[in-house]
């Protein structure tokens, strides 16, 4: 998975439109190996981010879990605290 796409499920309160449009222009990035389409690919780009959003927007709202809610500054807290062991800082 990138790196820059985060888990979105399960946290309390759920992920925002933005999060979700984020992870959406990061994966379409990555599969299409651009960050800045060209001119002519834009509208096709820019397309494929909101069907990605809109996909990944209905599958969160399908998933189902038994599990708590995360909260967002403990997944944080984690995530700092893996970075820091990994990359020695």
């Amino acid at each position: 998975m990138c790196r820059n796409i985060r888990p979105l499920s399960n946290f309390e309160p759920p992920a925002t439109d933005d999060e979700v449009q984020a992870a959406a222009l990061q994966y379409v990035r990555k599969i299409s190996g651009t960050t800045k389409p060209s001119l002519a690919n834009r509208e096709a780009f820019d397309r494929a981010v909101a069907e990605v959003a809109a996909a990944s927007t209905r599958l969160l709202d399908a998933l189902v879990t038994t599990a708590p809610p995360k909260d967002r500054e403990i997944e944080a807290a984690k995530a700092r605290q893996r970075a820091a062991l990994r990359y020695g800082t």
